[in-house]
């Protein structure tokens, strides 16, 4: 029995334990950095160590460490589509808005955590960091929901009341039974025990966790990453997705919908990976008979 649990404890640990790592290590690569004029001069600070009225610099590629009032801009514009869900660049302006309320989206002199810089440069003074940003609100509003149990555990547990009923009526039968002929209590005490722990499937555990073990490690392999073991059933049990996003669900990339040459032009069907732009800015429609 101790061997048992033992196991279903240490695959479950290494599963999860693995997925923490490869988490953390992904944390420390989006961990991001500020350009930061503090006493006159200029230099680079993590994004924990900013505090509000920091002056920061923004510039193309910098990914915004925090919450900021825009006060100047050439060309500014930030891609806010991990906020608002908007995949056009939004534009920046240091002016000030004619409105007191303002929806999140259109507040053009304010840059948040979490969006980068597209195009241009500007200053910002820092306003809020951490979770007192908007992302950090939106990440405290998820940690608050309250955690349910999945179906698998619920049947489990169903399961597991079923047994230990059915199990202690068996021991007890089976003691007052013994006892009324005469039998030797210890004998009867170590026999009850014996059948009660026949009784619980104690593989039963070991098997579940081998099972969820295996179903997170393929979907590792097409590159999702389960921190915990019980959203693969969760994912199992999945038929519909409901999502809610301005306009329609894209991947924030760019791709090819039509080839036009001399004299010939070709509809390239939306998501085919064969019709998007590589990386290194190559194309390569191979099925156009170019």
């Amino acid at each position: 029995i101790g061997v048992i649990v033992l196991l279903n404890a240490v695959l479950g640990f290494v599963q999860e334990y693995r997925a923490e790592k490869a988490v953390q290590a992904l944390k420390k690569l989006a961990s991001p950095a500020a350009r930061v004029r503090r006493g006159g001069e200029i230099g680079e600070v993590p994004a924990e160590a900013l505090v509000p009225g920091d002056v920061i610099l923004l510039e193309a590629g910098n990914l915004v460490a925090a919450d900021c009032r825009v006060i100047e801009a050439a060309n500014l514009q930030t891609q806010e589509a991990s906020l608002t869900g908007e995949s056009a660049p939004v534009r920046k302006a240091s002016d000030a808005l004619p409105q007191s309320e303002v929806p999140l989206g259109e507040r053009r002199n304010m840059a948040f955590m979490g969006t980068f810089v597209s195009t241009g440069r500007g200053l910002a003074i820092v306003t809020e960091t951490g979770m007192n940003t908007e992302l950090g609100q939106i990440a405290g509003m998820i940690h608050g929901v309250e955690r349910e149990a999945t179906p698998l555990q619920k049947r489990l547990r169903q399961l597991g009341k079923a047994l230990v009923a059915a199990a202690l009526f068996v021991v007890t039968l089976i003691f007052v039974l013994g006892w009324l002929r005469g039998e030797e209590l210890k004998l009867l005490f170590l026999t009850a025990v014996s059948l009660g722990v026949a009784a619980i499937p104690e593989g039963l555990p070991a098997v579940v966790t081998i099972a969820l073990t295996l179903g997170a490690q393929r979907m590792l392999r097409r590159r999702a990453l389960i921190r915990k073991l019980s959203a693969v059933e969760t994912l199992g049990s999945v038929t519909v997705i409901c999502s809610d996003k301005t306009g329609t669900l894209t991947e924030n990339r760019m791709a090819a919908a039509v080839l036009q040459l001399a004299g010939r032009r070709w509809e390239l069907p939306a998501g085919d990976a064969n019709c998007r732009g590589m990386p290194s800015g190559e194309f390569a429609p191979p099925r156009l008979g170019l």
